[in-house]
């Protein structure tokens, strides 16, 4: 098989243009840029997590009790929040939340309360050891994330990126 040229900057080939490559071969016919876009979307995703994730497990936390804390402390004072509005945030099911805010709670890091506009409500309030941690760990996790993009790209094609992405990102959600 012969090697395929691809243009732009970066790596001359990886692993995204070599299966673009091979269903060049068997699909001459079949337009491969979305798919090596979104693969190497899709694969960078996965890259980063694995970093962020070793970011965060000195703190004692993976990424989706981080969600959950980050979600709180962003909501500015008083750092409450609803179940269901942290559901709503993190796209996840109640019933997952619910774990998550067991083992967070169990922790000392966020606690649960009535509602006092809904007894049958509950609100979640992040405690103070909660945003002191959730304050480490996004430094840490950005701190991983900003390494990556300056191996690679310049503070404007990092704006240029972003931009992109956005603009992608609103015709798709």
């Amino acid at each position: 098989m012969q090697e395929k040229k691809h243009p732009g900057p970066g790596p001359a080939h990886d692993a995204v243009d070599a299966i673009t490559d091979q269903w060049a071969v068997v699909r001459p016919d079949l337009e491969t840029l979305p798919m090596a876009v979104f693969g190497r979307i899709y694969r960078l995703a996965l890259a980063m997590r694995g970093r962020v994730d070793k970011a965060y497990a000195p703190y004692g936390m993976a990424l989706g009790e981080f969600d959950v804390l980050a979600t709180l402390r962003r909501s500015g004072e008083p750092y409450t929040l609803s179940p269901r509005e942290l559901s709503a945030t993190l796209m996840i099911t109640t019933g997952g939340m619910t774990g998550r805010l067991d083992r967070l709670e169990k922790a000392g890091l966020l606690s649960r309360s009535p509602d006092p506009n809904d007894r049958r409500a509950l609100r979640v309030t992040l405690s103070e050891r909660g945003r002191e941690l959730v304050d480490l760990a996004v430094t840490a996790g950005v701190e991983r994330q900003r390494e990556a993009l300056e191996s690679a790209l310049t503070r404007e094609e990092a704006e240029q990126l972003a931009g992109l992405l956005r603009k992608l990102l609103a015709t798709t959600a």
